[in-house]
């Protein structure tokens, strides 16, 4: 839904191009509205289709229990979190920080699950953590700690109850003990082997340093808790910046798919 977000920018980019001309902009349809709408439209699907995932999930629940609120875990949600919130303005993010070495190991190990490699060497791994990591850290300085919460796994792991309050408290949802039941069996996603080591010697050791320094920080320095408005303004540039780049792709491959038809158009008639 992060590139969703970018689309629907770009729809209401074309649709007012052409001020009043346009039905966007002639019923003072705002980008705001525009963009919610969207949002509010994927929210009652997914709701609306719980039932059905419970089915194949074989999951029960009691009818006094409604489940009003879906998680979405995709880490590349990272970088789109400015987009995200435009779909959805009530939204709020957990940045779960885990030290970068075991997401290496368990990035590196990923094919065993998926079949598919999901980085290519240890370093891109390193890069990877990182890249989604200060996208997080970003989103912490722009909105502040109401809409993005920072959590740590050690927490989970060491203090399960704590963590699971805090976590509650900050989407306004009441602690039940129940919630620690699915904490109760640590999961190897990635079926890393007990004796994997993760040392390429061909890895840039500044990458590995600059990852486990900025880990180590961030262990010992708390998310702000307020938003900053410069912060938050600079993301917005760049969703922007972000949007006006895949408009104007799009707009070129348009352009060179109608060139190829021409082309291919007289080239028929000039061999018919």
């Amino acid at each position: 839904m992060g590139e969703f977000a970018s689309n629907v920018a770009i729809s209401y980019r074309v649709g007012t191009a052409r001020g009043d001309r346009t039905i966007l902009s002639a019923m003072d349809i705002s980008t705001e509205e525009f963009f919610a709408n969207f949002g509010r439209s994927i929210n009652d699907l997914i709701v609306g289709h719980r039932p059905d995932l419970e089915r194949r999930r074989k999951m029960t629940r009691p009818p006094t229990e409604p489940k009003l609120r879906w998680v979405d875990g995709t880490p590349e949600y990272s970088l789109h979190i400015c987009g995200l919130r435009k779909l959805f303005p009530e939204a709020v993010f957990v940045h779960l920080l885990r030290d970068v070495r075991p997401v290496v190991r368990s990035m590196l190990n990923f094919h065993r699950v998926a079949g598919t490699h999901l980085v290519p060497s240890e370093e891109q791994a390193y890069k990877y953590w990182l890249r989604m990591v200060k996208a997080c850290v970003r989103a912490e300085q722009a909105y502040g700690s109401r809409v993005v919460h920072r959590l740590l796994y050690t927490a989970l792991i060491d203090d399960p109850k704590s963590a699971i309050r805090s976590l509650l408290d900050f989407i306004g949802e009441p602690y039940c003990a129940r919630c620690l039941e699915p904490l109760s069996q640590r999961i190897n996603s990635s079926n890393v082997p007990p004796d994997f080591v993760a040392e390429d010697p061909a890895t840039d050791p500044h990458v590995v340093w600059e990852a486990t320094n900025l880990y180590g920080r961030l262990q010992e320095t708390p998310p702000p808790a307020k938003g900053s408005s410069v912060v938050a303004d600079e993301m917005e540039a760049a969703f922007r910046k972000r949007v006006e780049y895949m408009a104007t792709v799009d707009s070129e491959y348009q352009r060179a798919k109608r060139m190829i038809a021409t082309l291919q158009k007289e080239n028929a008639e000039r061999t018919a």
